[in-house]
């Protein structure tokens, strides 16, 4: 039995053997990983013919399709557009994405309050200025001994010590590993004890946007807006209520993780513009801009907006000012050629002065999805998608509606009295449309949601031929 036993053991670890070499061999052939395989020695050939089959592709390209009939897609949507909910303030575009050509416009041109739909033009503005690979940076340096600076660089998602670690997407720098970089950094210099300041200088002007309510902070819509906060200016990460100083907030918290590492923190923690001489002794940074474009308009993040928003108008040589923003968010979608019928003074959608077209919304998701600009693709990936995630994840579950769940992509949009849905999708004859339904004097909101999802369910499920 004993040899028995030795003798099956043996024979397993010999075949183990031989199943890791056929596989290494195999992984070299494929070139996998950038290497590239010798030139495998010739065999003999086999006594018979083996048969091998070769799978097509899991899933085959969609086709190209052809454009729904311009008359039948008119009359149905004119009919749905005629919906009560929806109020007397309705406009309504879609795209052939291809060709560029309007598929369908009512009130195309006239600018309507977007909501958060105005995120569509911060995403493209902030891909295009900063770029997707783009991470902004957290910092401590030092100005003078026995004194350090923590430099908030925009990133609202900076996760304080309430947070703790989070497998979501996107995963953000961290304050406590900036506290335990910085204070490494000072133990092997030798210093015990430093004096604390924090400079949140880099966002300049007022903290509220022209056009928001008074109640949008107080109820935890959106922080103030600066360069330096910790879980975008709430007291508890899980929660909505918000710091009145996020800058503060996110210094003391600091200090107070400095003094768990060890280094002792003065009593006084104020506010100080770093010199431009001063030493970087630790930094963390924020996930790409990609990351972040998809985690804002997934989930509809003002917080995130503004702070993007804030950046591009710093890049685009405008100061980091809701003036900043509307000048450089403007002038960049001008530049693509996409500007025309946008005028926005916040990047989150939640001012009621912002204005924009029908034509202008579905123009941008239009250019988002064209082949020619793989650098907005963020914008495409980041949208809702009906019935699955975000603000769509919810809805798309109804009799009139559940077809268009998994092929529409769209971001929302909503305010007191405003209601707005922009994004793609595939039609039943296979052709990418973008479409754009925005109405701004809406009496029933639910009803609106409602006749919004039809809309794009009517353009999905369109082939119109």
């Amino acid at each position: 039995m004993r040899r028995e036993r030795l003798v099956a053991v043996a024979t397993l670890a010999l075949l183990q053997v031989f199943v890791c070499a056929v596989g290494a061999f195999v992984l070299a052939g494929d070139g996998l990983g950038g290497l590239t395989a010798k030139p495998p020695v010739k065999a003999a050939p086999p006594r018979a013919p083996i048969a091998i089959v070769t799978a097509g592709p899991v899933l085959a390209p969609p086709p190209g399709g052809t454009p729904p009939g311009k008359g039948t897609l008119a009359a149905r949507l004119t009919h749905a557009l005629g919906d009560s909910a929806l109020g007397d303030n309705v406009g309504a575009v879609v795209l052939d994405v291809a060709a560029g050509a309007m598929l369908f416009g009512s009130k195309a041109d006239t600018g309507v309050t977007p909501a958060s739909t105005t995120k569509v033009a911060t995403a493209v503005a902030a891909l295009t200025s900063l770029g997707p690979d783009t991470r902004v940076a957290t910092r401590v340096v030092q100005s003078k001994a026995g004194e350090i600076t923590l430099v908030g660089g925009g990133d609202p998602l900076l996760a304080g010590p309430k947070a703790g670690k989070s497998s979501d997407y996107p995963r953000s720098a961290s304050l406590v590993a900036l506290a335990s970089r910085t204070a490494r950094a000072l133990k092997a210099a030798g210093v015990a004890s430093v004096g604390l300041t924090y400079d949140d200088s880099l966002f300049s002007g007022p903290r509220t946007a022209p056009g928001w309510k008074p109640g949008y902070v107080p109820e935890g819509s959106v922080a103030p807006v600066t360069a330096l906060m910790i879980d975008e200016g709430r007291q508890d990460p899980r929660g909505s209520a918000r710091y009145p100083d996020p800058p503060r907030s996110a210094a003391e918290a600091f200090g107070s993780l400095l003094a768990h590492y060890g280094v002792k923190v003065g009593k006084s923690i104020k506010r100080a513009k770093a010199a431009p001489t001063a030493t970087e002794i630790a930094r963390v940074e924020s996930p790409p801009v990609y990351e972040l474009v998809e985690h804002m308009l997934t989930m509809s993040d003002n917080d995130v907006a503004e702070a993007l928003a804030h950046l591009v108008a710093l890049k685009e040589g405008e100061p980091g000012t809701f003036a900043g923003v509307s000048q450089a968010v403007q002038g960049t979608l001008k530049k693509l050629g996409v500007g025309e019928g946008v005028a926005v003074y916040d990047g989150s959608g939640l001012s009621t002065r912002n204005r924009i077209t029908p034509t202008a919304l579905a123009r941008l998701i239009a250019l988002s999805a064209s082949p020619g600009n793989p650098r907005l693709r963020a914008l495409i990936s980041g949208l809702p998608i009906a019935g699955f995630t975000g603000t769509l994840g919810h809805r798309y579950g109804k009799q009139d509606t559940k077809a268009a769940a998994g092929v529409v992509r769209a971001k929302t949009g909503t305010l007191n009295g405003v209601n707005t849905l922009t994004g793609l999708a595939r039609t039943s004859d296979g052709r990418l449309v973008a479409f754009a339904f925005m109405a701004d004097n809406v009496p029933d909101p639910d009803g609106a949601v409602a006749a919004l999802d039809r809309l794009a369910a009517l353009v999905s499920g369109c082939g119109c031929s």
